[in-house]
């Protein structure tokens, strides 16, 4: 039940994506463009989303457990920190460039554009890379430059990403070595 519930939730926000042309890039990026013909439509979209939103969790903070039954998992961190703004600021560039946020992006996934398919695969592999910063340590851990250097094969940093501020990174056959402190 859970399984189809999901697949009936999914089907609806997919539809409603569509329906508000969130998954168009051209009217995207025509929300994006303030300084030239700004279309403020999907401001509408988001604006009647966030209240939508907004009275459900008002109403989900106060159970344990979901219509369904599952235990409720509302989240527990409200501090921002750098990892929060460093996100935010790529996933709204990622946005800017493409002209797709991920739930437009996987919706858009079976229309087979080869520059959805690129930014889906881009997603994921940020969602792997992230995964592999939290077991690391975190943003400015050795481990986690290590992860970023090998575990993704990149042998060495690009000579235009080096400088005074950043760290050089080689990778050997087992042992990456890194030769300054972290960034901070």
């Amino acid at each position: 039940m859970r399984r189809l519930t999901a697949l009936l939730a999914g089907l609806i926000f997919g539809m409603g994506l569509y329906l508000s042309g969130m998954t168009n890039p051209a009217k995207v990026m025509g929300f994006l463009d303030l300084a030239g013909e700004w279309d403020p439509s999907l401001a509408w979209v988001m604006g009647g989303a966030l209240m939508v939103s907004g009275v459900l969790f008002y109403f989900a903070r106060r159970r344990n457990v979901s219509l369904l039954g599952a235990p409720m998992q509302m989240p527990t961190q409200s501090r921002i920190d750098k990892r929060l703004v460093l996100g935010s600021l790529l996933f709204g560039m990622g946005w800017a460039i493409a002209g797709l946020c991920p739930g437009p992006a996987i919706a858009l996934v079976l229309t087979g554009q080869w520059q959805v398919l690129v930014f889906v695969l881009a997603i994921w592999w940020a969602w792997e890379y992230s995964k592999g910063l939290n077991r690391a340590g975190g943003v400015d851990s050795p481990a986690a430059l290590q992860s970023l250097a090998c575990d993704n094969g990149l042998a060495t940093l690009s000579n235009a990403c080096r400088s005074a501020a950043t760290p050089q990174i080689a990778c050997t056959s087992a042992a990456p070595h890194i030769n300054a402190a972290p960034i901070r």
